[in-house]
């Protein structure tokens, strides 16, 4: 089967190329730039270039679509929020040329992507959650200040917005604040890109996630992981994690909601673990994540068990996977050290790694680790990891 990859330049894409083409699929890896560090993978037979989702949705949506029209019964793989929204949103489009896809009805997806939404049905099946309260407006805000318990965590009620001519935006990254006076600037700078701001109690607590392959909300597959090392500190992101069991509660939280989206395809529950060992509910992905190439490693290959479920129909579950397997994102950690060297955002109060420790966790790393987009008979995509890194920073500096 030919298989589209899109988002080239995604950790996950690397590892979507790697094990498709292993399993005998032809792989073309799409990015919005020339080149993507999945293009340069020697499992990539051919790579193509597609306009910005973000800049320009109806010719994103057009170049896909004429790559998928050129091979009947092509998948068509998103690996970002934006993306899969989009091609989500105009399905029509794909399934008129013999495309495939393996996504849930559009509104359950919409519905997962909601954070608001997302905490209210968590909370509705009986799942630890932050206190929120969604913020749209000054008086709002006013109305929460006096109803939440500081500090505070601010986020996107959705990372990506979607507007009514169909463009596709990032909507930026948390921010924190101590007291009503840090959490009024810091609403105030996230209304630019945001329409709405939810604002939860801070949780604090270790981040860790389920991930699943669903058929029509029946389980197909599942993994979990602990994060060691973020590429944030403050959470977001693992740069360094192992493979574990799902404890029983995360497992049946997971599931719950899951199945009450009527999950059809893949996804991430992100919890943060409590001290008293109480998972509290963060946010789903409904998406492949940047983590996946743990996954492969430890035997759970998604990639491989997606694409047959999308050429049968159906997939049966793998048997298990190795507790115990550590797989490392070599840029991911370069970054979590600059962050740690920073100090901690303005508003954060929970623990921060000290600035030696962590260099010396990152010069003495684990022997038996597995890396993101190494690998000695395809390092290429490391490569272009580092040269996309040195693109974004140019880029940055110049806006």
């Amino acid at each position: 089967m030919r298989i589209l990859v899109l988002d080239g330049n995604q950790n996950q894409a690397v590892a979507c190329a790697r094990s498709l083409a292993a399993q005998g699929h032809t792989v073309w890896a799409g990015e919005s730039r020339s080149w993507s560090k999945a293009g340069w993978s020697r499992y990539c037979s051919r790579s193509f270039r597609y306009a910005s989702p973000q800049a320009d949705a109806e010719k994103f949506l057009s170049d896909v679509v004429a790559e998928a029209a050129s091979e009947a019964g092509t998948f068509v793989l998103p690996m970002t929020e934006a993306t899969t929204l989009l091609i989500s949103s105009h399905r029509d489009h794909f399934t008129a040329v013999g495309a495939r896809f393996v996504l849930p009805d559009h509104a359950d997806l919409l519905r997962a992507v909601d954070k608001n939404q997302t905490t209210a049905l968590a909370e509705s099946l009986g799942i630890a959650v932050p206190k929120t309260i969604s913020v749209s407006s000054g008086a709002e805000l006013t109305d929460a200040i006096a109803k939440i318990r500081f500090p505070v965590v601010l986020k996107p009620r959705t990372s990506h917005e979607q507007s009514s001519a169909g463009a596709v935006h990032a909507t930026g990254r948390p921010k924190y604040a101590r007291d009503a006076n840090e959490m009024r600037n810091a609403f105030a700078e996230m209304r630019g890109p945001c329409s709405t701001v939810l604002i939860q109690e801070f949780v604090e607590g270790t981040g860790t996630g389920y991930f699943a392959l669903m058929n029509q909300g029946q389980l197909r597959a599942e993994f979990a992981h602990r994060r060691i090392r973020d590429l944030h500190p403050t959470g977001s992101g693992s740069v360094l994690r192992e493979s574990i069991r799902p404890t029983m509660q995360i497992r049946e939280a997971s599931l719950a909601m899951l199945r009450a989206l009527h999950w059809h395809g893949v996804a991430m529950i992100e919890f943060r673990l409590r001290s008293d060992g109480v998972p509290v509910f963060i946010e789903i992905n409904g998406r492949f994540w940047h983590s996946l190439p743990l996954a492969c490693y430890a035997g759970v290959d998604f990639p491989a068990l997606l694409a047959h479920m999308a050429e049968f129909g159906d997939v049966d579950p793998p048997a298990s996977y190795t507790v115990g397997t550590r797989c490392r994102w070599l840029v991911g950690d370069f970054r979590h050290l600059l962050e740690v060297l920073k100090g901690p955002p303005r508003g954060y109060t929970g623990t921060f790694p000290g600035r030696l420790s962590t260099l010396l966790a990152e010069v003495t790393p684990k022997a038996g680790t597995f890396h993101d987009n190494f690998l000695w008979n395809d390092p290429l995509p490391e490569l272009g990891d580092w040269i996309h890194l040195l693109q974004q920073v140019w880029e940055a500096r110049s806006k």
